[in-house]
């Protein structure tokens, strides 16, 4: 049922039912969110004053009652276990904007680079609200009427615990990756970096869509090349006959640009978990290529004898 603006506590208090394998936050005790803009966006859920309903929303997020989160332009769909048996559903919206908006927005970016620099890092510029406030938008919602919330729930207060809960992981989730905010008013990722790499005045050698967000991004040297016409053009193909040079790239180049795995469980980032795994499968790889035009060269021999 679309939620009201009633704030009461009209349903008491239930148990939720236990969950197995649901999102929990990093955050056990204390407060929500690490860096200023995941803070931000937990700050608009906590000056709408929903009494008890955000303490129970912070026991759920730390409890893994969410079962299941995603992050669409404009909207972000949710499954949270509550005490019945089937999980509630649960929807946000927020008005995303528009291509002419973006590109607004873009345009004062690309004005000041360090806005391309920071972003490109993974992080979210402090006074990048200025930006947006020069576009006469806004990036963060800032009145309950900028949020519309939806829960299958029977409780008709807006946000009910359910919302609150997906809410605060919400804040975590863009804590680790702030594109994500972005994404939630209508501009993905790659999208904004090409917008940026268009209106900017960038040299051709500055890879635009270089390293993910990930502790070892700026250590990393893309092999790749990253423009399509370039990739699609091809080139010549390696003699067979040279020696397999080992270590020339990062097995994990094409992982890192997918980004992070979003709403990870892991005690480590999901890429530190695979790296040693992705290592020791492209040490095989090439010990195999290696041996295999080894033994191609030494047939290639009887054959010509």
């Amino acid at each position: 049922m679309t939620r009201g603006n009633g704030y009461r506590d009209y349903y008491p208090p239930s148990k939720p039912r236990d969950v197995r394998g649901g999102i929990k936050s990093v955050s056990q005790r204390g407060s929500f969110g690490k860096n200023w803009w995941s803070k931000r966006w937990i700050a608009v859920l906590e000056s709408f004053s929903l009494g008890t309903r955000l303490s129970r929303g912070r026991n759920y997020a730390r409890q893994g009652q969410v079962l299941s989160v995603e992050i669409y332009p404009g909207q972000v769909t949710a499954t949270v276990q509550g005490s019945r048996v089937k999980p509630y559903k649960v929807k946000i919206s927020i008005k995303a904007f528009s291509e002419a908006q973006w590109k607004k927005v873009v345009k004062y970016m690309a004005a000041q680079p360090i806005y391309a620099a920071r972003l490109l890092a993974g992080e979210m510029p402090g006074d990048i609200e200025n930006v947006f406030d020069q576009a006469k938008l806004s990036l963060f919602p800032s009145r309950v009427q900028d949020l519309k919330t939806d829960c299958s729930c029977p409780d008709w207060s807006n946000p009910c615990k359910h919302i609150a809960a997906v809410y605060y992981l919400l804040g975590e989730e863009f804590d680790r990756n702030p594109f994500l905010i972005f994404k939630l008013r209508g501009m993905e990722r790659d999208e904004l970096i090409s917008l940026l790499s268009e209106t900017m005045p960038v040299p051709k050698d500055t890879p635009l869509s270089g390293p993910e967000l990930h502790p070892a991004a700026d250590t990393m040297q893309l092999t790749l090349p990253t423009d399509a016409s370039t990739f699609w053009q091809g080139g010549e193909l390696p003699n067979i006959s040279d020696p397999v040079e080992k270590g020339s790239a990062s097995p994990l180049t094409l992982l890192r640009q997918v980004g992070p795995f979003p709403f990870w469980q892991g005690k480590q980032p999901l890429l530190t978990v695979l790296e040693p795994i992705y290592e020791r499968v492209a040490a095989s790889s090439e010990d195999l290529v290696a041996a295999t035009c080894g033994q191609d060269w030494k047939n290639q021999g009887k054959r010509g004898d």
